[in-house]
């Protein structure tokens, strides 16, 4: 059941230079107030000199705005990291436990694109590595797991796949893992970045996939995102913040899964007082279609190699039935 719910977005941490950036002589759109689609137009209508003189004066405000364009925020993002070079990164900001979204895949010719929502203690610092050091717990590790796995089934298949670690996650399985107000902010950034996706791209389908406290961020976002979001997937989940799949407002089609042995399988699946994440959503009573996870071992196995999971979520983001 839910009782008194009472989430609030933490507040947005301002885009690090925007004070630069917002005194520009081009006079760039405000971060904190434009939308995509008006950063967007901003850039279509400048010189392509300017667009890119802008963003080599303040990378760090374009490599993170949703709305401008992608190649752009790939350029600034290497000038951020030039030990990255090689990789291609939607965002990243190095500031506190930091923010990025790596591409894994070709963006611009992918026709569908799964986007990975991780949970609690996921900072920068083990982006690559993974929290404690355990390398499967790494975002951009499960990414390339997953993007390997879609080319395994589909050959040539036209995907791309992103770890998106952008907004700040629990630090632990404490107070504030058990609230929601991280992830209501989660959700806010997470519609923001597939507006971007899909911008001026009515072809383009997105599967988004919420590890752990990651799936709370998609279940708060599930009602307003574009619709283009073909399929929402919750595996190791806490819960989503809804008793039922009807109650996240989505068209998505909804999947859960859990190992045998994941600890969140012991989670109440209540939310009482602002405390607690509703039912869990691997439940039948939530309605969602099952995930396959019964070869899965423990709560941060999912993208293991030859897991029925990993299978599942590649075959769902090539736009297949995953049962």
């Amino acid at each position: 059941m839910v009782l008194f719910r009472a989430t609030e977005a933490t507040p947005a941490v301002p885009l690090a230079g925007v004070e630069q950036w917002m005194t520009d002589a081009l006079r760039p759109p405000d971060p904190a107030t434009a939308t995509v689609e008006q950063v967007a137009a901003f850039f279509a209508a400048l010189p392509p000199p300017d667009a890119t003189a802008l963003t080599t004066r303040h990378p760090r405000v374009a490599g993170n705005l949703d709305g401008v364009p992608t190649a752009l925020r790939y350029a600034a993002n290497r000038a951020q990291r030039p030990d990255w070079a090689d990789r291609t990164f939607l965002a990243l900001d190095t500031r506190g436990d930091g923010r990025a979204a790596e591409v894994i895949g070709d963006l611009a010719t992918a026709e569908r694109v799964a986007v990975l929502v991780p949970g609690v203690d996921d900072t920068l610092a083990g982006f690559d590595s993974g929290h404690g050091g355990v390398l499967r717990r790494a975002p951009s590790w499960q990414a390339r797991r997953l993007h390997t796995e879609m080319l395994r089934v589909e050959p040539g298949a036209k995907v791309a796949v992103i770890a998106w670690l952008g907004y700040d996650p629990p630090e632990g399985v404490r107070r504030d893992a058990f609230r929601e107000d991280r992830a209501a902010a989660g959700a806010i950034a997470l519609e923001r970045f597939v507006d971007g996706l899909v911008l001026d791209r009515p072809g383009l389908a997105v599967t988004v996939i919420g590890h752990s406290y990651g799936s709370i961020v998609a279940g708060l976002a599930a009602s307003r995102l574009s619709p283009q979001v073909t399929d929402i997937v919750a595996i190791g989940s806490p819960g989503m913040g809804v008793d039922d799949r009807e109650d996240l407002g989505s068209p998505a089609t909804v999947w859960a899964g859990s190992a045998p042995n994941d600890w969140t399988r012991r989670v109440p699946g209540l939310r009482l007082f602002g405390i607690g994440h509703a039912t869990l959503p691997f439940d039948p009573g939530f309605g969602a279609l099952p995930l396959p996870c019964e070869d899965v071992d423990g709560h941060d196995g999912y993208f293991l190699p030859g897991t029925s999971s990993l299978l599942a979520m590649a075959r769902i983001g090539l736009g297949d039935d995953a049962r």
